[in-house]
């Protein structure tokens, strides 16, 4: 507590300075940031905008989970609907809170109820002081499976030792907020049986398939963006190339594709002095991947059940690394019990995944151009007449990776585009909604003669939202990072310096949130908003 007062009160003394000075002048400059990084620093932060909650409304809270991790034994009790706020609400908001101190690596984590996966995670690497964080997410598109008594399993995989001493202690909550549903809330939540089988109900009128896809366990999979194919001489190989894409099949056609996020953890690109206060983008909250099944809903509200299967196409066969859990979101026709269609068309282009090696004296440089285009439509006759729906995805992927002899410069400049479009026909004319993902990653590892490792890294989380409801959206997060250390040496002998910045921004019809953090050496430098 003590610790944490301190640093609240250096970086209130830090921004106060900095307004006395005036826009141009830091607030690291003013208090004068560390040299170097020491034993403590902020506690992590983001940029990424809080979730809003309604004013005035009657709330519940209910602890979900509580434990202390040092091993791979989940976190296993029951969930029991709160008393007091319904079976209906406004808002779900599920809170993670969680501490960690000594050394410990950066650790994957989920959370499980009823089956259903409700975060993904991933932790900070503590200082040997200690460190507190904080993820809120909004899951009130899950509030079927809250209805009812659950089992719960979370696990967040850790080792603890005489090196690693970090023992990971979280408790998760859930707040509920009394009051109508939004109409978009799924009425059922599924999960498949067995892992690959599916049965909706006969009325399911919109069916949206969600994956939760990480790659992740230590293994190349955790960097698949930088892996390259023979006869390139890199440590990590992959058939291919780095091209990832994530499909979902139903009775064997091809339902669904999509891009996945670059995931950086907190340990990632060699160098976990960027990310001691300012994560990277989702870092920890995990968003699914979601693919609109709803033109399948024809097959699949005949009653039986139908094979679902998610792959992630570019992976060396046979080996793992990748999470695919998956989670099925129906919303069903009020008026009718059964529901007829079909599918009208499935239609997929030739993938093209094209990694061209150029060698050079002791340089080597990978260029990759990938991409694949799909669409698929079907109908449903409701009680409110036949509706179609059409679905269009075209995924694109451009990277130049570069590298030397023994690795001691490696970088990366790579676009990933992930553009749908959804095409609604009921009666009258047609209602698209249009989404355009852009994610990007630019940045170089370098290793000194003096083993001073420095890495440079930029990375862009980017949406651009148009539909006939919520009118055109736009949101934005970059992030900026900047950190040097002496390799092989003990911690209090690494030297370590480095400077991080995130800036957050929202705007269209959803209203504006512009949030801009950064850091010097652990310090707390920035923490402006403009909206």
């Amino acid at each position: 507590m003590r610790r944490r007062m301190v640093m609240s009160m250096l970086f209130g003394f830090a921004l106060l300075v900095s307004a006395l000075l005036g826009a141009g002048a830091s607030a690291a400059s003013a208090v004068g940031a560390p040299a170097e990084f020491g034993t403590d620093w902020h506690d992590p932060v983001t940029a990424a905008p809080p979730v809003s909650v309604p004013k005035g409304a009657e709330t519940c809270r209910v602890t979900l989970a509580e434990a202390r991790f040092r091993d791979f034994t989940p976190y296993r009790g029951t969930y029991t609907p709160p008393r007091g706020c319904g079976d209906r609400w406004s808002k779900v908001v599920l809170r993670l809170d969680g501490e960690v101190k000594g050394r410990q690596y950066d650790r994957l984590g989920s959370l499980h109820v009823g089956g259903v996966e409700v975060l993904r995670t991933s932790t900070p690497e503590p200082s040997p002081d200690g460190i507190a964080w904080h993820v809120e997410k909004d899951v009130t598109r899950y509030s079927d499976t809250f209805r009812g008594t659950r089992d719960v399993e979370m696990l967040i995989g850790n080792v603890v030792d005489d090196t690693y001493t970090g023992v990971i202690d979280v408790r998760v909550t859930l707040t509920f907020y009394a009051g109508r549903p939004r109409p978009a809330v799924p009425d059922r939540v599924l999960t498949l049986d067995g892992g690959t089988t599916l049965t909706v109900p006969r009325n399911s009128e919109r069916i949206v398939a969600e994956v939760y896809a990480t790659g992740s366990g230590g293994g190349c999979e955790e960097f698949w963006y930088l892996t390259v194919a023979d006869p390139a001489p890199y440590s990590c190989k992959a058939d291919h190339g780095p091209y990832r894409e994530v499909r979902i099949a139903v009775d064997g056609h091809t339902a669904g594709i999509a891009a996945p996020f670059p995931n950086v953890w907190t340990g990632g690109w060699s160098n976990p002095f960027l990310w001691y206060v300012v994560p990277g983008p989702r870092a920890f909250d995990v968003e699914p991947v979601e693919y609109d099944l709803t033109p399948f809903a024809g097959l699949l509200d005949d009653g039986r059940p139908h094979r679902v299967e998610v792959s992630v196409a570019g992976v060396p066969e046979g080996q793992t690394g990748w999470s695919t859990s998956v989670n099925v979101l129906v919303r069903q026709d009020p008026h009718r019990a059964r529901l007829t269609g079909g599918l009208l068309a499935d239609r997929a282009s030739e993938p093209v995944n094209s990694s061209v090696y150029t060698p050079g004296p002791g340089a080597y440089r990978v260029d990759t151009d990938a991409g694949h285009r799909l669409t698929v439509s079907g109908y449903l006759d409701t009680s409110h007449g036949r509706v179609t729906t059409t679905v269009s995805r075209t995924l694109a992927h451009t990277s130049a990776h570069r590298w030397n002899d023994g690795e001691t410069t490696d970088a990366l400049d790579a676009v990933w585009t992930d553009d749908e479009s959804v095409t609604v026909r009921a009666g009258g004319p047609p209602r698209t909604t249009h989404t355009l993902r852009t994610y990007t990653m630019n940045g170089a590892t370098t290793i000194g003669a003096d083993d001073r490792l420095r890495t440079e890294l930029v990375l862009g989380d980017r949406a651009a939202v148009t539909s006939p409801e919520g009118g055109r959206s736009r949101w934005e997060d970059t992030y900026r990072g900047d950190a040097t250390y002496t390799l092989n040496v003990p911690r209090d002998q690494r030297h370590a310096v480095g400077t991080s910045s995130e800036r957050y921004r929202r705007y269209g019809s959803g209203g504006c949130y512009d949030r801009a953090l950064a850091t010097e050496q652990g310090v707390l430098t920035e923490d402006r908003s403009r909206c």
